[in-house]
């Protein structure tokens, strides 16, 4: 049984998106970044950067057990062993550089848009700027590819589709403010809300939710989740 180390964060929730549209058997392992507990050295011999999501396949190649992390990493491995949500051969070179473009464009940008505009201190406007706008621009390369397309690679669903869900799930936060974040994306807009009626969203939604993971925002969430802002103060 694959073990799923999960937080409740975009990239996590999109390897539950695929595990639930797959109905692969999984045991979830609860690593609560708030409280730290990624930085645990338990934790570390499974993912030596300290993130989730991870799994550990043990039927990997050759029957031998294997760990893999990353999210796109993960979607990957899983989708080449079930052999679904790859899309078509001939889509391969689209489908590696959708997946390739969310992992470094779309979803880092939204990130850091998210980190400076509801945690950082006030008055990094720059900042706050750069990776908005640059959010933004990301979300437009998208909306673009989107017209008169149901899915982003070919007239498949695949996992490139699977991991742009996980991020435009967040999209009120990374467009703070907005009264609805997707109007100037109406293509996203349409394309997220036909893969968010998809019943394996729901359940990839359920996912973690009899655990009680830490919500309050204090010291020893900050630093547990942005340690290397504290290596100076601490000596």
């Amino acid at each position: 049984m694959i073990s799923f180390y999960f937080h409740p964060t975009p990239n996590p929730a999109k390897v539950a998106l695929f595990l639930e549209e797959s109905e692969l058997t999984y045991e979830l392992v609860s690593v609560d970044a708030s409280k730290g507990e990624q930085h645990q050295p338990s934790f570390r011999a499974v993912n030596p950067n300290g993130k989730v999501p991870v799994i550990v396949d043990p039927e990997g190649p050759g029957g031998k057990e294997v760990r893999v992390f990353d999210s796109s990493a993960i979607l990957l491995y899983l989708a080449e062993k079930t052999g679904r949500f790859l899309g078509q051969p001939a889509d391969r070179g689209e489908l590696l550089s959708w997946l390739f473009f969310l992992a470094t464009g779309l979803g880092p940008f939204s990130g850091q848009a998210v980190h400076f505009q509801f945690a950082a201190p006030d008055g990094l406007d720059y900042a706050v700027n750069r990776y908005r706008r640059e959010a933004e621009r990301h979300y437009r390369v998208l909306d673009s590819e989107l017209v008169g397309r149901a899915y982003i690679v070919g007239s498949d669903y695949t996992i490139a589709d699977m991991s742009a869900w996980g991020c435009i799930d967040r999209a009120s936060r990374v467009m703070k403010g907005a009264d609805d974040p997707l109007a100037p994306f109406p293509n996203v807009k349409r394309w997220f809300a036909a893969i968010d009626r998809r019943p394996a969203v729901a359940r990839a939604r359920a996912v973690g939710r009899d655990h009680e993971f830490k919500k309050l925002n204090d010291e020893e969430t900050m630093r547990a989740l942005f340690p290397s802002n504290y290596v100076a103060a601490d000596g």
